[in-house]
């Protein structure tokens, strides 16, 4: 489990869009974290749309900075507003208060269509700071970065690890479908298809098993002990500097944007 950080290391996996460049990018991992952390706690606790505008628009000016492939981002952004353009629809409709029309009978109201303005803005704006501060971390990375911000080294290591096979469990169960086609099973709503997809479940639990055993023995075969060691230490520099002073001006100037026209 010793690893190199630099610029030129080669992580065990890398995140859908490589390496973040721009100003971005060149930012010390926990600097980022951190970052992260911090406008996520603020914007939630805002109320005003105005200030949640404005952090909406911190996480699109941050998208910039990124140089993230605009498409794709985008793309990753629609999962998440499909479940907010299904709150949009229903929840005017759920929440008591000033009545705005009628359909079929049921009255929508202001409070609630406001409501659910707040939460696309507020999902909206953490969302894509935090794909954009931490989601295009390498996952090695995005794990000694935690490590060094004192979380428990057992979280770190279920989070490597989890990162690391997880597309091999997924290429494994690939394969028990693959082999269940092969002898002419066919997904139904009866009590076969049922029973065959706990078979596969459970064969997945067994093979997941041996596997982490194998993996174990491996690693304990190569010196593991349980700690992560690191061969080059992180260093801050002056842009987290200038980020990190910059960032805390602009959440300090949103609560006080909220505050004042609430």
């Amino acid at each position: 489990m010793t690893h190199v950080l630099g610029q030129n290391a080669d992580h065990l996996t890398r995140t859908r869009f490589g390496r973040l460049a721009g100003a971005v990018g060149a930012l010390d991992p926990r600097v980022r974290i951190l970052g992260a952390v911090a406008f996520g706690m603020t914007v939630v606790s805002l109320n005003g749309l105005l200030a949640l505008g404005l952090a909406l628009a911190v996480a699109l000016g941050l998208l910039g900075l990124s140089h993230l492939p605009l498409r794709a981002t985008l793309l990753r952004m629609a999962m998440v507003d499909g479940f907010i353009i299904v709150m949009l629809v229903f929840l005017p409709f759920t929440m008591p208060g000033d009545v705005m029309f009628t359909l079929w009978g049921y009255p929508a109201s202001w409070q609630g269509l406001w409501r659910a303005v707040q939460i696309a803005l507020t999902a909206n704006a953490v969302v894509l700071v935090l794909m954009t501060l931490v989601g295009t971390l390498e996952p090695v990375t995005l794990g000694h970065a935690l490590h060094k911000l004192r979380v428990p080294e057992t979280l770190v290591h279920l989070l490597m690890f989890t990162i690391r096979y997880i597309e091999v469990l997924r290429e494994e169960y690939l394969r028990l479908r693959a082999a269940m086609k092969v002898r002419g099973f066919r997904p139904g709503t009866n009590w076969h298809t049922y029973r065959s997809i706990g078979y596969l479940v459970g064969m997945m639990l067994v093979r997941a098993i041996e596997r982490s055993e194998r993996i174990l023995g491996a690693m304990k075969c190569r010196g593991f002990s349980g700690r992560i060691y690191l061969l080059q230490e992180f260093a801050l520099t002056r842009a987290d500097a200038v980020f990190a002073s910059l960032g805390l001006g602009a959440l300090a100037a949103l609560i006080w944007v909220d505050l004042l026209w609430r």
